[in-house]
C-alpha cells in the first residue's frame, strides 16, 4: 500500500512571502478564530454590551443632573469619555483569552504549529479590535436614545472611530502583558483594575479636569485615556482636534512599540 503524501510547496512557505506577510497572515487567522468563539459565545456578547449601556445610563441619569459643563449638554459631553471608557474596559478581554488560553494549554498546541510567535498575541487584539468596532456602533445607538446627537459629519464620525480602535489595539497590548502574567482570569481582573480606574476617573472621560486639584489636574491632563477623550470630543460635537489628535497617536503609539514587544517576548517565556 503506498503512502500518501502533500506536495512540498502545500508543506512549506513560498519563498516569494516575506516573513512578515506569512505572520500578518497567522495574525488574521488566529483573529478570525476569536471573533467566531466570540460570536458563539452569547454570554460573552450580553457582558460587553451590558456593561457600557450600564454606564450611559449611571452617568447620563445618576450623575448627569449633579455635573454642569459650560456651554454643552452633560450628554454630549459625556458620550465621548463613554466611547473611550468603553473600549478600555473592553480591553480586559483580551488580558482574560490570554489566561484562559494558557491554563487550557491552548498556547502550547500554538507553538507545536510552524507559525509566527507574535501571531496569537496580536490575533486576539484584531479580534478585540472588531468587537470594540461593534461594541462602538451600540453605544452610539444607546447615545441617540439618551439625547445625544452628532454636531458633525460622517467623516469627523469615522475619524473618531479610528482612533477609538487605535486606542483600543495599544492598550489590548498592555493587558495582554497582564493576562500573560496574570494567568488566571481572577487575577487578570485583580490586576487590570487598578489600571483601568487609575485611567478613567482622574480624566476628561466625565468630568473637567480645571475641577481637580493641582497634581492630580496635571495627571489627569497628561495621560492617554485624556488625549484620546479631547480628540474624540471635538470630532464628534465641533473645534479644533488636531493638537490632541497628535498627542493621542503619540501615546498610542508608544505604548504599542513598549507593549507590543514585551507582550510577545512575554510570550515566548510563558508557553
Amino acid at each position: 500500500m503506498t503512502a500518501l503524501t502533500a506536495p512540498a510547496d502545500l508543506l512549506l512557505p513560498s519563498p516569494r512571502r516575506s516573513k512578515l506577510a506569512w505572520a500578518a497572515a497567522d495574525s488574521l487567522a488566529i483573529a478570525q478564530r476569536n471573533v467566531i468563539g466570540t460570536i458563539r459565545r452569547p454570554q460573552l456578547l450580553a457582558f460587553v454590551t451590558i456593561q457600557p449601556v450600564l454606564f450611559v445610563l449611571m452617568f447620563r441619569y445618576v450623575f448627569g443632573g449633579s455635573i454642569r459643563i459650560p456651554g454643552v449638554s452633560y450628554t454630549n459631553y459625556l458620550m465621548a469619555g463613554i466611547f473611550v471608557t468603553t473600549v478600555l474596559f473592553g480591553a480586559q478581554n483580551t488580558a482574560i483569552g490570554m489566561a484562559d488560553d494558557l491554563r487550557n494549554g491552548l498556547i502550547e498546541r500554538f507553538r507545536s504549529l510552524p507559525m509566527a510567535r507574535s501571531a496569537v498575541l496580536a490575533g486576539r487584539v484584531l479580534a478585540d479590535a472588531v468587537r470594540n468596532l461593534f461594541v462602538i456602533a451600540l453605544m452610539l445607538g444607546v447615545g441617540y436614545l439618551v439625547g445625544f446627537r452628532l454636531h458633525t459629519n460622517p467623516a469627523a464620525l469615522v475619524a473618531a472611530t479610528g482612533v477609538l480602535l487605535l486606542f483600543g489595539f495599544a492598550i489590548s497590548w498592555v493587558t495582554a502583558l497582564l493576562g500573560l502574567a496574570a494567568k488566571s482570569a481572577e487575577a487578570v481582573g485583580a490586576a487590570a483594575l487598578p489600571l483601568t480606574v487609575l485611567l478613567t476617573f482622574p480624566s476628561s472621560a466625565f468630568l473637567l479636569t480645571r475641577n481637580l486639584p493641582g497634581p492630580l489636574r496635571a495627571y489627569a491632563d497628561h495621560q492617554p485615556l485624556t488625549a484620546t477623550v479631547d480628540t474624540i470630543r471635538p470630532l464628534l460635537l465641533g473645534g479644533p482636534a488636531a493638537s490632541h489628535a497628535a498627542a493621542a497617536i503619540l501615546w498610542c503609539a508608544g505604548i504599542i512599540a513598549v507593549f507590543a514587544p514585551l507582550a510577545v517576548l512575554r510570550y515566548r517565556r510563558a508557553a
